[in-house]
């Protein structure tokens, strides 16, 4: 898989070989991976324009693997590499990665339990093993797991173990907390992705273009001229919900509302 899908945001895969050794050659990314380089600058934040860049450097990769039929499942930062200037992000790590087919029954339980799509699990344990039905929005379920680590430079599910943050999710419906200052818009992005109906999550197009759109009003950042935090309108609970929009937001958002709203309607 890795040979045939090339993208700018993709880990360069040079070449493989299985004598003596079972060996994958990809190109070298001094930056850390984007756990070691969050856990590094905590408790420190990332700078909103470089969190979004991110962001937008993960959704295109994860919109090549898609386009290509191709389920990463196991998108989480420690699969996330900088590049050695850390302005760009690559993704790696494709031992879990296969591709989508519709009739296919894919293993259960796969990836990393803080990152994993709830769909992933059953009312009832899974056998190890197990095969299971589910699709690419596994996928998205995890970039809004990440994103939602890139705005706020926290562990996912904090005090909980991972067996404890798994079952949260699947079956008492828990998300992280969202900040109470996030900005409306990314809060929307975050909570359109890890929605508990797989087909209510947005495609990876459609979260590149809800991300650009964001990142257009963001300044970029300057060593000589930090940026003051922009006040945002109260527009989220304490639990997280998104209650209300600006006029501007409602229509910004108004495309996807209606997708969703339209798939609920069909459901």
């Amino acid at each position: 898989m890795m040979s045939r899908v090339h993208h700018e945001n993709l880990v360069k895969f040079i070449g493989a070989c299985k004598d003596p050794l079972m060996v994958i050659v990809t190109e070298m990314l001094p930056g850390l991976s984007l756990r070691k380089h969050l856990t590094t600058i905590r408790p420190k934040q990332l700078d909103p324009y470089v969190a979004i860049k991110f962001a937008l450097d993960i959704a295109r990769a994860m919109d090549r693997l898609h386009a290509n039929g191709i389920i990463h499942r196991d998108l989480k930062p420690d699969n996330l590499l900088l590049t050695e200037n850390q302005k760009s992000v690559k993704l790696a790590d494709f031992g879990l990665a296969r591709e989508e087919s519709v009739t296919e029954m894919m293993t259960a339980e796969t990836g990393t339990y803080r990152w994993m799509a709830p769909e992933l699990y059953s009312t009832v344990t899974l056998c190890q093993g197990e095969k299971k039905h589910y699709n690419n929005k596994v996928d998205v379920y995890s970039f809004g797991i990440v994103l939602w680590e890139l705005l706020t430079n926290r562990m996912p599910f904090e005090g909980m173990s991972n067996l404890q943050a798994a079952y949260a999710a699947a079956f008492k419906q828990e998300r992280p907390n969202l900040p109470d200052d996030i900005s409306p818009d990314l809060a929307f992005i975050i909570q359109s992705c890890w929605v508990e109906d797989p087909n209510m999550r947005p495609s990876f197009s459609q979260i590149i273009r809800l991300l650009n759109e964001f990142h257009f009003t963001l300044q970029q950042p300057s060593p000589s001229m930090p940026l003051e935090p922009e006040n945002e309108p109260e527009a989220i609970t304490s639990n997280g919900t998104i209650t209300d929009f600006s006029t501007r937001n409602k229509v910004k958002f108004s495309f996807i509302r209606h997708l969703f709203f339209s798939k609920r309607t069909k459901s």
